[in-house]
């Protein structure tokens, strides 16, 4: 089922990656050649993910130590996105959805006119940021549900000892 689920995003990822051939860069000039770069950046990383996806656990850690380096090199764009891939991998123990958006949240939020590296890292953000806010909810409703037993049980407890 983790496999299937991280198959999942990364078919989703890899699915939207067509996408950006279709985008037209500015004539001439660096921001061709920037957008250039990252697509080849975008559709690696991609690949990427779908790789680390079908790792089996041992090298799938290795991954991570291996991104946490690189971005430890490079906090640029490329670092942040490739370490967020691997921490937001479902199932996995090292799974950290937090620190991905994290990781994330710089890229999303520069001022710069969105490149591909730019709409990745937003589209990874913004499903990563809802894993995060229905994780969150699910923890909210399982405490409101372990006070409810809570009362029900003191409510049990109780019962008997009341004269009739």
């Amino acid at each position: 089922m983790t496999r299937a689920a991280a198959l999942a995003l990364t078919a989703t990822l890899a699915g939207c990656a067509s996408l950006w051939p279709g985008v037209i860069p500015a004539p001439g000039g660096d921001s061709s050649a920037r957008d250039e770069r990252e697509s080849r950046q975008v559709v690696e990383l991609i690949g990427y993910a779908q790789r680390v996806a079908a790792l089996q656990l041992e090298e799938q850690q290795r991954e991570l130590n291996a991104s946490s380096q690189i971005f430890s090199k490079d906090r640029g764009a490329y670092g942040r996105v490739r370490l967020a891939l691997v921490l937001s991998l479902p199932g996995t123990p090292f799974c950290d959805e937090p620190k991905a958006a994290g990781l994330l949240e710089p890229v999303v939020s520069k001022d710069t006119a969105a490149g591909p590296m730019q709409q990745f890292a937003g589209l990874l953000y913004a499903q990563v940021s809802e894993r995060v806010r229905e994780q969150r909810r699910a923890t909210q409703l399982k405490e409101q549900l372990d006070a409810l037993k809570n009362v029900e049980r003191k409510i049990m407890e109780r019962e008997p000892t009341r004269p009739r």
